[in-house]
């Protein structure tokens, strides 16, 4: 069967430029690294080091699998037994499946595309009607994370006036959630029929999304104690038990560059101030991605005024369905699904288009 050999001869031009031989053997040195007695001491540099080898296994074991399974297919045919004809198209199939799914995971080649994703939504102008678009938005990449098996966190939630959200943060775990959700940044704009106005006359709203790479590792982005501004507040809420009456919230001011990140909804000082501090590494790291820097002491504050004119997809509900990402001119006219976390085809387009801007 000329096919298994063909598809044996692909995997393994992809296994060689990949290179998971490399992976493997930095993989071996790390797993002897943590099996020394002393390796628990630092309990923060060997959670780093048991994170880094989970995610070279996630990189290695797919292929090796699946090379395994092409070497067990042509074995199979090489028999010739023609009562396995039904059985070998069929594991043929999913070999072929699987190195498909295997290629396309090679698109995120970004130093945290495999990792977690911070992601921010704020509420823009267009006051009910905008937090309430927020609101649909945080829904949307709930739905999405939730199809693709990765967990959320709540990090942070300001409720709105009336309905929806001024802002939430929430944490996306899952392989490839940054790597898939980055296109996503920027500024969203609804239109739609208002049910927020006695006239239900048409409105456009917009909010904005930040998705950030997560940062656990201190060691990653060197910020200087110095220049930061901590000050601790009490919590705010609607009242009732959910209050925190102690001054547990926490909000870290980075000078440089002037980025506040502001936490409330851990239950301690300590977890909000290391949250906190999680997300400020993450804004930096982006920052010192877009602006090219080496160090975070010449980073500049991000550019807040062009942030609203940075649409990048419209989603249209009235006077007809469409939802269209300005960037790569993908359609879809069920904006209803997309809404519903069905953002595939958005994420494919895009990654797409990244990859034949650098080519």
């Amino acid at each position: 069967m000329p096919e298994i050999s063909d598809i044996q001869k692909e995997i393994a031009q992809t296994v060689a430029a990949v290179d998971v031989g490399a992976l493997e053997t930095k993989k071996a040195q790390l797993t002897q690294k943590s099996e020394a007695t002393d390796f628990w001491q630092n309990q923060e540099v060997a959670q780093a080091t048991m994170k880094q080898i989970a995610r070279l296994d996630e990189q290695i074991q797919p292929w090796r699998t699946l090379q395994k399974e092409a070497d067990e297919l042509q074995e199979l045919a090489d028999l010739k037994d023609a009562s396995l004809d039904v059985e070998i198209q069929k594991q043929f199939a999913a070999v072929q499946k699987a190195f498909l799914s295997l290629k396309k995971q090679l698109l995120f080649s970004g130093a945290h595309d495999r990792g977690s994703a911070i992601v921010s939504i704020y509420a823009g102008a267009g006051g009910t009607d905008a937090q309430d678009w927020a609101e649909m938005l945080l829904r949307m990449y709930v739905r999405f994370a939730e199809s693709q098996n990765m967990s959320v966190k709540t990090v942070d939630q300001s409720a709105g006036e009336e309905a929806g959200i001024k802002s939430a943060t929430i944490e996306i775990d899952g392989a490839f959630a940054y790597g898939k959700l980055q296109g996503e940044h920027g500024v969203h704009r609804l239109v739609r029929l208002s049910p927020y106005n006695s006239d239900n006359l048409r409105q456009t709203s917009f909010a904005k999304v930040e998705v950030l790479p997560k940062i656990d590792s201190p060691s990653e982005i060197d910020i200087d104690e110095k220049e930061l501004k901590i000050d601790v507040y009490r919590s705010g809420g609607h009242g009732g038990q959910s209050v925190n009456t102690t001054d547990s919230a926490v909000r870290i001011t980075h000078l440089p560059t002037n980025i506040v990140v502001a936490i409330q909804n851990e239950r301690s000082q300590i977890q909000n101030r290391e949250t906190a501090m999680t997300i400020l590494r993450s804004k930096l790291a982006q920052l010192r991605a877009e602006q090219h820097k080496e160090k975070v002491s010449e980073l500049k504050g991000p550019n807040q005024s062009a942030e609203w004119g940075n649409q990048i997809r419209s989603y249209v509900l009235h006077p007809y369905k469409q939802v269209k990402d300005l960037r790569t001119k993908h359609e879809s006219s069920d904006p209803d699904k997309v809404l519903a976390g069905d953002l595939n085809d958005f994420i494919d387009a895009y990654l797409e288009a990244n990859i034949r801007s650098e080519s």
